[in-house]
């Protein structure tokens, strides 16, 4: 019985692997970006932050799918998307535009102090557990829109109608907003899970294969675009919400500052004679009424 034992036992201890393998995989992306980086090659930099995400996602759903997801997983997951999507894209950003020899380059490490912070966060409320939106901005998505944007800023389309504007302004201030937005409580929905049960899964499967399709075909003119509108539709998304929540049930304008609900007090009659006139709760006699002079 022993013997039987043993095979499952040391299967189980390969299975495991899987899911950190695509780990180290992530972290060889990200850790590479800054290398092409280092060498003027942004527009590879920015193709392997992209794998980086791909890895990500697919360690998770491995974990799952093979049932060895572990406390160490999702420490080594967080602290490889800290360098993936914190480190590396900072640095792209800190090599296109903030390496000046100012203090420029206080923005990017504003961003990589968000992803730090929002990976931590995540581990504390939502690591290990079911979710069925994120809190805040997953740090993959700021990832892939610093990342993309030089290959998005070398097509015809940018060249033509965007490369007037000032984009190292611009790019300064999409750093900070990503961090906020990383730190904030602004919900964004997850990626569904492919499904053919339903009308519906059946139709959010074409879209997402289509996506996938237009990814391959043209990925300069996707990433940046695609995940900067998933970015602002959230945000969007969630303002909108909290208006209607706030919404008062009536008009405040249709009643005015008097207009109180009447106090309701009891009317009690018992003291009435058949006459209407109140009896004295204790009759004086006459004679010990007191005179006014």
């Amino acid at each position: 019985m022993i013997d039987r034992m043993r095979p499952v036992r040391r299967l189980q201890r390969g299975i495991i692997i899987l899911p950190s393998a695509f780990t180290m995989s992530n972290l060889f992306f990200g850790f590479y970006a800054i290398v092409a980086a280092t060498r003027g090659d942004f527009e590879w930099a920015g193709w392997f932050i992209v794998w980086a995400a791909v890895t990500d996602l697919l360690d998770g759903r491995v974990a799952r799918f093979t049932r060895t997801g572990s406390a160490f997983g999702e420490e080594l997951d967080s602290l490889v998307d800290a360098i993936s999507f914190g480190v590396a894209p900072a640095f792209i950003m800190y090599t296109l535009y903030f390496s000046d020899g100012t203090w420029s380059w206080v923005l990017p490490l504003v961003y990589v102090m968000a992803v730090v912070v929002r990976l931590a966060r995540f581990n504390m409320e939502q690591g290990g557990e079911a979710k069925r939106h994120f809190h805040g901005l997953p740090s993959p998505t700021p990832g892939i829109i610093l990342a993309t944007f030089y290959p998005f800023s070398q097509t015809v389309f940018f060249e033509t109608y965007l490369a007037a504007m000032p984009w190292p302004r611009i790019m300064g201030i999409l750093l900070v907003l990503l961090g906020a937005l990383m730190l904030s409580n602004v919900p964004y929905a997850l990626v569904p899970k492919l499904s053919f049960k339903s009308a519906r899964g059946i139709l959010f499967s074409v879209w997402l294969f289509g996506n996938v399709l237009v990814a391959i075909a043209v990925p300069a003119y996707y990433f940046f675009p695609m995940f900067l509108a998933y970015t602002a539709w959230g945000l969007a998304r969630s303002v909108i919400h909290g208006l209607l929540e706030r919404l008062p049930e009536r008009d405040p304008l249709e009643h005015g500052f008097d207009d109180e609900v009447p106090e309701v007090r009891p009317v009690d009659y018992g003291d009435l004679t058949p006459e209407g006139v109140r009896r004295p709760l204790n009759p004086i006699p006459a004679d010990d009424v007191e005179s006014e002079t």
